[in-house]
Formats: C-alpha cells, structure tokens, sequence
C-alpha cells in the first residue's frame, strides 16, 4: 500500500461535510457581527484547522470561490499563498509544530503571549487581523492562562480561531468567551471516499480506516500515512492468540518503535491494541462471562502507556513487553 499524501491544513483548499458551520460563521462575518474568538471542537482530524485556515483567508481579504465551498478561496491568489507560506503579517498560528518542523510536547506560554502583540497592532494589509491556536488541548495550565487573558480583552478587528479536539478539558472561562461551532465525524462510507481519493488505498481497507477514525477524514488519512493497517492486522493476531505469545511478531514490532517515527508507531499500535482488547471484552460481557476486572485493567494500560512513554521518555520495547504480560495474565484468568 502506498504512502497517503498528508497535507498542512494551510495548504488545503476544500472541506468535506461542513457546510453548516461554514454557513454560520460566514452569516455572522456578512452581518458585520463578527464574534471576536471561535471555539472549533470536534474529534482530531475531523476538518476544524482546516476550517480555521479557510475562514482566516476571507477575514484576510481572500474574495470568494464558490466552487471550492461557501469558505472556499483560490489557492494562487497571493494572500493565499502568503498563508501557505507563513508569510501573512496579518496571521498568526499558534501550534505544536516548532520553528524546525518538529512537534514540541506542548504549546510553551511564551507562544501564547506573542497574541497580545499581535491583537494590539491594526492590520498591516488585511480587513482582520486573525489568529489561530491548533490546538488548545496543547496548552499547559500558564499557556492556557495567557489565552484567556485575550479572550477577556477583545482586540480590535481581530479574530481568533481556538481549535480543540477535547472541550470539555478547557478552563470554563475559555468556553465561555467563545462562540462554538461544533464538527461532527463524517458518515463512514464518505470518511472512506475520501481516503481513497488521496491514496492508494482499496475500497475495504479505505472503510476500515474510516472506521478506526471514527468518521474522521483527516485522522483516516493520517492512519493511511502510518501504516495502520498493518498493526491492526499485528494487533488482532496477538489478542486472538492469547495467552500464547508470538515473541517474533511482538519484536518485529518492537523494530518499528525506532527513530523520529517510531513513537507514531507506538502509539498507533497500543490505540489498536486497546480497541481490540475492548471489543473482545465487549463481546465477553455480552455473552453474560464474568471476571472481566482484568481485561479492562489491561484496556487501561494500553490506553495510559503511550502518554507515560512519551511524557517519562521510557523504553518502547519494554513498555510493549509488560502491556503484553498483562494481556497473558488477562487471558489466563
């Protein structure tokens, strides 16, 4: 299977399946009563940065192309390709992603605060001078403090864009000063057509990734991109073979966790890991079997580890070697 192409959402010009959040937000910006900071909350991958970027190129001055949606703007107009290039002086993106490309663990409070500066400049070229935070589930508790400190003061033809994929784990006042335009998954069959339009993907593996996405397009994609399909099919033969343990299979795995990559890696094989682990557990409580106390122990480790490792810098090959004693030890109960 050939690698999917995955793109920044800055550099993506058509959305599939908003249509009434981009009604929303682009009535409230024709009335002129624009709200001065938006809540965009879905699940990851869903569309909400690219939903950000596409509204910050209208409020940027970007003029209208129907074809490409009630948001949608020519890719070769130069605003545009100013925002491709990060090159607006009018836009600024609070993200993850570092000045090298690389993701940091968390947005640092530091660049949350360059939003003040920015909020308290007039525009340089555009209508608006509009700001992105991708996402606000990044941000630490003094990050998340500094945001709020802009959102109680409502800057002067400014917008901001506030992207998150968990809500419900924001400060309160942050909700409640935003406006919310909420992002629903896709139906599966479209959340798979679109994986195979960008990839090279077949027809069942495209609904098995849109299926493990949860209707969320992007994230199937990003699956694709990873390889998932493949540690899903590693995952389910460790379950269905337990408690008996496929030793070359697990360290095969375990050779994927090296390098810049292999904690993508990691991570996608505990998420299918736990998935699997859930739905056997499901169908065992269904089947009316009880001492299940284990099996959701072992759910929870696979669910909890990925964060530990990453947070504690453990050893991957270790950490995968005691989730998977622990699904023996479940097994053998």
């Amino acid at each position: 299977m050939a690698e999917a192409a995955i793109a920044h959402p800055r550099e993506v010009f058509e959305l599939v399946g908003h249509e009434p959040a981009e009604a929303a937000f682009d009535a409230s910006r024709s009335r002129g009563r624009l709200h001065h900071a938006w809540l965009l909350t879905g699940p990851e991958g869903v569309g909400k940065a690219t939903f950000a970027y596409r509204a910050a190129r209208r409020l940027l001055g970007v003029p209208a192309e129907p074809s490409l949606g009630l948001l949608g703007a020519r890719p070769e107009h130069p605003v545009s390709r100013q925002v491709a290039a990060r090159a607006h002086p009018d836009l600024l993106v609070v993200e993850r992603l570092g000045d090298d490309g690389k993701p940091r663990r968390v947005i640092p409070v530091d660049e949350v605060r360059r939003l003040s500066e920015f909020f308290s400049k007039s525009p340089a070229s555009a209508p608006h001078r509009v700001a992105i935070v991708d996402a606000a589930d990044d941000l630490n508790l003094n990050a998340a403090n500094a945001l709020l400190k802009t959102l109680e003061e409502p800057p002067t033809r400014g917008v901001l864009l506030v992207v998150s994929h968990a809500p419900g784990r924001l400060l309160a006042t942050i909700r409640s000063r935003c406006r919310r335009l909420a992002f629903a998954p896709l139906p599966i069959e479209a959340a798979a057509a679109f994986v195979r339009a960008r990839s090279e993907v077949n027809a069942e593996e495209a609904l098995r990734l849109a299926a493990m996405a949860g209707g969320a397009p992007g994230r199937a994609l990003a699956l694709a991109a990873g390889h998932a399909l493949a540690l899903d099919d590693a995952a389910r033969a460790i379950v269905a073979e337990l408690p008996r343990l496929d030793e070359g299979l697990a360290l095969s795995l375990a050779d994927r966790f090296r390098g810049g990559e292999g904690m993508v890696q990691f991570t996608l094989l505990f998420e299918r890991l736990a998935e699997r682990v859930h739905a056997l557990a499901a169908a065992r409580a269904a089947e009316g079997q009880a001492a299940l106390d284990r099996w959701a122990a072992a759910w929870e480790t696979l669910s909890r580890l990925p964060r530990e490792v990453e947070t504690l810098n453990l050893d991957r090959t270790d950490a995968l070697f005691a989730a998977l004693t622990e699904l023996r030890q479940a097994a053998q109960a």
